[in-house]
């Protein structure tokens, strides 16, 4: 036992006393947020676009008109939401969150674009040829600056229904053109209704009627009314699920080239003068668990820290979720035996390569298998009864991501019990073929394949 914790030591402290490793341990708390900053600044940032709307003759009469009224609907609907999400920020944080959120909102802005007044020389030219070079001259760089303009809107009838030809300055650039596109869209239906005499006001009306519509269900925290704090573990199941992914993924990462450095530099052989091999393979498993242990108390430290500054009665909400009903537990579990089924399995793998490229022969398809969690934990949180989640629930390899993600849901217990006490079952099992082929491989010069593999796992290393 004292060599197996020596080892373990030497593995903990090898990456534990590296500045990198605690640079790449701030650094995802950090792009996490600004994964959550960056699309808020770049929408804030986003430049306002100039647009020059124009009717192309008497027969578009009104459609200019039609255009602006669709402008200032779309502006004032999206205020009403903004004064929704404060006064939901209001009730959940209090004045300070309802603060912030406007803040932020009103940064985000509404749609990105202003109709400006038309060019004297524009406005003036006549449909056709001498109006498509003003366009061009207005879009182009061979205008001054001030006069430069964003889009040209050219808007006209054909068979009696709106069209529309929308030039912009970047090719790339549809805003203008969706958006036109349903302003337009909204006008022929207005007419439409007129034609059949409805009056246009009562259409109006139709159009901006928002009925009220509240979410109950008789499992929601208050019995009734679904609130933030019914959807909250749905969040946090998901979360847990790609925080075990990657925490599993990136320590038996780590046990792998770690293992596989080792026996390139002749440290391995080394080790196994003084060390057996099972006694080595338990010593790394060891150490490199208590260094994820630590990035997992890092991580989570960081985020209730950053929780609790930013808004109280979430961080007890989320505290709430994690301690009720056991998914702190659950999640311990889970990743305690997804850790020792990957971790030994990688560490055997790298028992029988030298470089990264001989890792690659069974690397690339195990890592296949493991993107499919990925994918099935999107479905687990929406459908999480669904035959095809339940039935992947039970393979072992799955079992820690698919069952962290459906333990909001609260699974039966038959569920829990059993696809726990299966992966348990295959990770012992996992440690017992590991252990074998991490024997034969540290002891042997034999290139990795799936024969060399196999063959070590029938013989331990004989």
């Amino acid at each position: 036992m004292k060599r197996i914790l020596l080892i373990a030591r030497r593995e903990y402290a090898a990456y534990a006393k590296t500045v990198g490793f605690w640079l790449s341990l701030l650094a995802f708390p950090i792009f996490a947020v600004l994964g959550g900053i960056l699309p808020t600044l770049m929408m804030s940032s986003e430049p306002v676009r100039e647009v020059v709307v124009l009717e192309q003759g008497g027969q578009a009469a009104g459609l200019a008109a039609s255009v602006r009224d669709a402008l200032q609907s779309e502006r004032e609907r999206r205020e009403a939401r903004q004064q929704q999400a404060v006064a939901a920020a209001e009730k959940q944080s209090g004045k300070a969150g309802a603060t912030a959120a406007g803040e932020a909102l009103n940064r985000l802005g509404g749609l990105r674009l202003r109709i400006v007044g038309t060019p004297a020389d524009l406005g003036a030219s006549a449909p056709g040829e001498a109006r498509e070079r003003l366009v061009r001259h207005y879009l182009g760089d061979g205008a001054p600056e001030a006069d430069q303009l964003d889009s040209v809107v050219l808007l006209d009838r054909v068979a009696g229904k709106p069209t529309a030809q929308v030039w912009t300055r970047r090719a790339t650039d549809d805003t203008v053109q969706e958006f036109v596109t349903e302003a337009l869209k909204e006008a022929n239906r207005r007419e439409v209704f007129e034609q059949a005499g409805i009056d246009s006001t009562v259409v109006q009306q139709a159009e901006r009627f928002q009925p009220a519509v509240t979410a109950l269900s008789p499992k929601s925290a208050t019995g009734g009314k679904v609130s933030d704090r019914d959807r909250l573990p749905l969040i946090i199941g998901l979360a847990s699920g790609f925080i075990l992914w990657s925490l599993i993924i990136t320590g038996a990462s780590i046990l792998l080239n770690s293992v596989m450095e080792e026996k390139s530099n002749k440290i391995l052989e080394v080790l196994l003068s003084s060390a057996s091999a099972s006694e080595i393979l338990t010593g790394k498993v060891l150490g490199v668990a208590m260094l994820t242990t630590t990035v997992m108390l890092v991580w989570g430290g960081i985020s209730a820290g950053g929780l609790l500054a930013a808004s109280p009665e979430m961080a007890a909400m989320v505290g709430e979720v994690l301690l009720e009903g056991g998914m702190l537990g659950y999640f311990i579990a889970y990743a305690v035996g997804g850790y020792l089924m990957y971790a030994v399995l990688f560490a055997a793998v790298g028992a029988f390569c030298e470089t990264p490229r001989d890792a690659q022969t069974l690397m690339g398809p195990i890592m296949m298998i493991l993107m499919v969690p990925i994918f099935v934990m999107f479905m687990a949180v929406r459908t999480p009864d669904a035959p095809v989640v339940q039935i992947l629930s039970w393979v072992p390899f799955f079992t820690p991501f698919l069952m962290s993600a459906r333990a909001p849901s609260e699974p039966p217990m038959i569920e829990v019990v059993g696809t726990m006490a299966g992966m348990f079952a295959f990770a012992l099992f996992m440690v017992w073929v590991a252990g074998r082929a991490f024997r034969a491989g540290a002891l042997s010069d034999v290139k990795l394949s799936w024969k060399s593999f196999a063959g070590a796992i029938r013989g331990g290393g004989k």
